[in-house]
């Protein structure tokens, strides 16, 4: 092909999307004429890449672009340009990516949860098995409550936030597996059934309730979210596709690894609820309450930016100048 026919014949497009982009405001008309240059200028973009990636076209052509994905998403360049880009586009868009599989993986895990809740709570031989009549009724009359005020809160607040930041970056690291994420669900699922089996069998399920949704709707959304991440990781292993396993892992983490770092600062917010709500006298609708209003603000703001940065084409991924060439290309 030739390129220096192909740009002249797609300049008048680039160009048309260049003055759009360098414009304060937008008419509905022109944001949707935007998209769609942007949409063919990536594709050429592409085409540009495959015939002659360090050309200046393509440089010029990855500039326009670059400025087009800026104004869709709203991140404005100078000293804080990578850190507006994180929160409003970055993070957002990789949990968004991840939106059906975080959704299967919690109905899988709560559908676990009661399965082994109702088979503890209505099994007397299994209750026998985890512990004595004693240590079971005093875990369901006060020792699952006093958990959550033994310490300082905010010592208790630092200590769960690691713990699950912790927890997050394992799912998440070791997703490559294709074990760890379910083996860690299912521990989880597990420990939370059988609090809850214990509890609801001594007459105490509204406690468990008043005691473990309020940062657990928060914390465990997170917990999925990271599995969701870990398992794609896995999945880009097992079918990277047209690209190789290397390439598609590589991709993959570096997009994924950007939820680690959301999710720590999400997990911060839910230790804050667990050390701070959880355990105080507030009724138990008004904690549970603050636990679903959580729930809804971090789904209302992925679902949102995460939405738009994704039809302005990101993917939570580095910029091509800042990934690196991913494979060899002959000179």
């Amino acid at each position: 092909m030739d390129l220096d026919a192909y740009v002249i014949a797609k300049n008048g497009s680039w160009r048309r999307l260049e003055e759009l982009a360098g414009r304060r405001k937008l008419s509905g008309r022109e944001a949707d004429e935007m998209m769609g240059l942007y949409e063919a200028a990536s594709t050429d973009l592409s085409i540009i890449r495959s015939i002659a990636p360090n050309s200046p076209q393509s440089a010029r052509l990855s500039g326009i672009i670059g400025r087009a994905r800026t104004r869709f998403t709203g991140v404005q360049g100078g000293a804080f340009a990578g850190i507006g880009r994180f929160f409003v586009s970055s993070f957002p868009v990789t949990v968004y990516r991840l939106r059906w599989t975080t959704l299967w993986i919690a109905v899988a895990f709560v559908a676990l949860v009661w399965a082994v809740g109702a088979w503890v709570a209505s099994d007397p031989s299994v209750q026998n098995a985890l512990g004595s009549p004693d240590t079971l009724r005093a875990l369901a009359r006060h020792d699952f409550v006093d958990y959550y005020s033994n310490n300082p809160a905010g010592a208790f607040a630092l200590g769960v936030w690691s713990n699950n930041a912790w927890l997050a970056a394992q799912v998440i690291a070791l997703g490559i597996t294709g074990f760890f994420v379910p083996y860690s669900l299912l521990q989880n699922a597990v420990n939370v059934g059988i609090n809850a089996g214990v509890l609801f069998s001594y007459g105490y399920g509204g406690t468990f309730f008043a005691y473990i949704l309020p940062h657990g709707i928060p914390e465990m959304t997170c917990v999925f979210i990271a599995s969701a991440a870990g398992l794609k990781i896995f999945w880009a292993w097992v079918a990277p596709g047209p690209r190789s396993r290397a390439a598609a892992l590589a991709q993959e983490g570096r997009s994924l690894i950007t939820a680690a770092l959301g999710l720590a600062l999400v997990l911060a917010l839910s230790g804050l609820v667990e050390a701070f709500v959880t355990p105080s006298g507030l009724p138990a609708v008004v904690k549970i309450g603050i636990g679903v209003v959580f729930f809804c603000a971090l789904w209302t703001y992925v679902l949102v930016l995460g939405r738009r940065a994704a039809a302005a084409g990101e993917t939570g991924d580095l910029s091509p100048s800042e990934a690196g060439e991913q494979e060899i290309a002959a000179g």
